[in-house]
């Protein structure tokens, strides 16, 4: 165990436990009804570990425990454990971060919110709160390539092409629900930076990226879809993409870097997830359409998938450098076919998290 951090208000507390090492935890019923504790399997601590406390938090204390680390929190007024979670080492960062994040109760709560600092109030609203809903979700569609950049080349076309001409079947195939705002990166023959097609969809407030290529390979036998979504890698590469104006630098700028770097963490690791569990809906649909690669789900640090906040994937729609593949994606009516596995997909995902959004 290396030390403990605490930032926050008399309205949302986050205590940080930086370990050396991965540990679990669990809540010690046991303790005294004016503290929280929790024991942290794996962990030890050092004699004596202890500090002041901050915003609910009067005061805090750590010792040996039975196969861990307990640490008690002494309050300053009543409050609960509204979340906790482990943050693995990122982006510099060495050390795994025990997270705990504690709240007055709702009764309690307007009487002190006037006190929270502003940026304070507003990081904790943009890392624990989901956005307001758009009246229509917005997809932002990729098209691979474009231009000056022909992508990988087949027999009869090039990867740019085929790229486009299936984003605009799938953009006419979800405007048709009338569920989704659908923004192209291009929708047309032109070259487009891939800084500038992560920009485009952070500005739109996407709720979905998704990203169509074609692959290709020195063997032509091979063929088949596979989907992307962003490594461990890649997430530590976000600052190619991070303005100047982010909030969660703004929070490091205010004096309190740990708790920026904090709320950037859990918003890539929230957004990873999501990512994840769209690519799954994703390989279901497509694969009932098109041949899938062995592994068919995949991870890699592609920049258009680097977006902190916008839950990604990228399409290899098939092998261009494959005879069946390529003529399946020139096909009009197989292009079709799969824009409408992709929209398919993309319903159930949107249901998938209205549901978790309910229970």
């Amino acid at each position: 165990m290396v030390q403990v951090r605490l930032g926050g208000d008399s309205t949302e507390t986050r205590v940080v436990v930086d370990l050396k090492r991965a540990a679990s935890g669990r809540i010690d019923d046991d303790a005294d009804p004016a503290s929280l504790a929790l024991i942290l399997a794996g962990a030890s601590a050092d004699s004596g570990m202890s500090g002041a406390g901050h915003g609910l938090v009067r005061a805090w204390r750590i010792d040996n425990a039975d196969g861990g680390a307990r640490l008690t929190l002494e309050l300053a007024q009543k409050a609960e454990i509204e979340r906790r979670f482990l943050l693995p080492p990122a982006d510099g960062v060495t050390d795994y971060r025990y997270v705990i994040d504690i709240a007055a109760p709702a009764a309690a709560a307007p009487a002190v919110i006037a006190a929270a600092k502003p940026m304070r109030a507003q990081a904790f609203a943009a890392a624990y709160q989901a956005p307001p809903p758009h009246a229509k979700k917005v997809i932002v569609i990729d098209p691979g390539h474009g231009g000056k950049d022909p992508g990988a080349e087949g027999a009869d076309s090039y990867e740019k092409n085929v790229t486009l001409a299936t984003a605009l079947a799938l953009k006419a195939k979800l405007e048709r629900t009338g569920r989704y705002t659908v923004v192209m990166t291009r929708n047309s023959d032109v070259f487009i930076p891939l800084e500038d097609r992560v920009k485009i969809a952070r500005r739109a407030g996407a709720d979905l990226f998704l990203s169509l290529h074609a692959d290709s390979g020195p063997d032509a036998s091979i063929h088949g879809a596979s989907i992307y979504t962003l490594s461990e890698r890649g997430e530590s590469r976000v600052g190619y993409v991070l303005g100047q104006h982010e909030w969660f630098l703004q929070q490091a700028a205010n004096g309190d870097q740990a708790v920026g770097q904090i709320l950037l963490d859990l918003t890539q690791r929230s957004t990873r997830n999501r990512s994840a569990v769209f690519a799954q809906d994703l390989i279901e649909s497509v694969g009932d359409r098109a041949p899938l690669l062995p592994r068919s789900q995949r991870d890699a640090d592609y920049f258009v998938l680097l977006a902190p906040d916008v839950p990604a994937a990228l399409l290899e729609m098939g092998f261009i450098t494959n005879p069946d593949d390529e003529a399946r994606l020139n096909d009009p009516a197989d292009r079709a076919a799969l824009a409408e596995r992709i929209a398919q997909s993309i319903d159930a995902y949107f249901a998938g998290q209205t549901k978790l959004a309910e229970e």
